[in-house]
């Protein structure tokens, strides 16, 4: 595969991930945050603001391989 190709469709993948990944994060958000302390929902949207980071990291890193000859 080109990699202009893999850029496209790495694109793409990272816009799915990012809708599913924060739909998904605030609808645990909600079911289970209410109530909690302060503290706690800090800890849950660092922890959260960052864990999509991971896979988005693998997808560019395929998307960056050079082209095979």
């Amino acid at each position: 595969m080109r990699q202009r190709t893999r850029k496209l469709l790495g694109t793409l993948i990272i816009v799915v991930w990012v809708v599913f990944y924060s739909l998904t994060a605030m609808t645990i958000a909600a079911a289970k945050l209410p109530g909690t302390s302060g503290l706690t929902q800090l800890v849950f949207f660092a922890v959260a603001g960052l864990v999509w980071v991971l896979p988005a990291m693998a997808v560019i890193w395929w998307m960056a391989q050079p082209d095979r000859r």
